[in-house]
């Protein structure tokens, strides 16, 4: 996917403010609108407008696209680095709404993906309330990334959110706000924590809305999850394939936890032990790969083994089809 300079495709600098971009974006609309123009790109170059005035003329999604399209250049390859969006305060559910299919993939790829809820699509100071209706504040969201361990000993995190909005000069800024999020003992990837009141204020003596923070673990040098399964690799020794054994498995809460490897072990083999995955009401499972590890010949000790084993197993063959 090629990176695309919304910027330069208004022809204005990266510091504009919200009367540049609107005046950049009507001038080429003039220009290009099918309706009126007589250049034979009139269509395609209108759609690349209306896509780079989508994000640039939006608040939020301008201030987002800021932050990952530090040092782009229009054109080169790209791809969205996992988690991007952590930390970001939208309101609604997501970036507002658009068509599918109505802009390119690039900008499905960074906007796409948050399915819009009912506030989504409008702006800071955009909701009113006909006659003084009370109308409860708009929800926000936002992701965060916590360590797997979090979902083991359900800790208190301070969690630091970025909220666009536009300062006196109509430009995008971002202003930071710290809170107190109490983390359940047992909470996956995608489920969200409601914290009442944290959204955009009511009108007219309405409630204000809720702050919902959707949850992602940052990877884990060891294990993976797979809904509440919990896996990972088991290194075992030859012997210890072989013969079988009781070896130690840390969990990511640090606990240990013993696991019997039965004798005749092979690499890729799954070994289950139930209930000991990720924690909570129904835990889930833990799926150990087993993986042997083989001792480094450059040892002579080890080596002096191995060619005994050469001379001793003659028929031993690896390779051998099973039966």
């Amino acid at each position: 996917m090629e990176f695309k300079d919304y910027y330069s495709v208004l022809g204005v600098p990266r510091d504009a403010n919200a009367d540049q971009i609107k005046k950049a974006f009507r001038k080429l609309a003039r220009q290009y609108h099918p309706d009126v123009s007589t250049e034979s790109n009139a269509q395609a170059r209108m759609s690349e407008v209306n896509e780079a005035y989508a994000v640039l003329s939006d608040v939020e999604r301008r201030a987002a696209y800021d932050a990952i399209g530090q040092g782009r250049r229009q054109g080169e390859t790209f791809t969205p680095p996992p988690n991007w969006d952590a930390n970001f305060e939208f309101s609604g559910s997501g970036f507002g709404r658009t068509r599918p299919g109505e802009f390119s993939d690039f900008f499905s790829q960074l906007f796409g993906r948050s399915a819009p809820g009912p506030g989504a699509g409008r702006r800071q100071g955009a909701r009113t309330a006909p006659g003084g209706t009370p109308l409860r504040g708009e929800d926000h969201h936002a992701k965060i990334l916590l360590d797997l361990a979090d979902a083991w000993s359900g800790p208190m995190r301070k969690v630091t959110l970025r909220s666009p909005a536009l300062d006196q000069n109509g430009r995008t800024t971002l202003r930071d706000r710290t809170l107190d999020v109490k983390i359940p003992i047992g909470i996956r990837p995608g489920q969200r924590i409601r914290l009442a009141g944290q959204g955009s204020p009511g009108l007219s003596g309405a409630p204000a809305g809720d702050l919902l923070l959707e949850i992602e673990f940052r990877v884990h040098p060891r294990f993976e999850l797979e809904s509440n399964v919990l896996v990972a690799e088991l290194p075992v020794a030859p012997w210890e394939a072989g013969l079988g054994a009781i070896v130690a498995v840390e969990l990511p809460d640090r606990s240990t936890l013993k696991v019997r490897v039965p004798a005749g072990a092979q690499s890729g083999q799954r070994l289950t032990v139930r209930g000991k995955g990720l924690p909570g009401t129904s835990p889930g499972d833990l799926e150990l790969q087993v993986k042997v590890v083989l001792p480094d010949a450059s040892d002579p000790r080890v080596r002096t083994l191995y060619e005994s084993m050469a001379r001793e197993l003659p028929d031993f063959d690896p390779r051998r089809p099973i039966a």
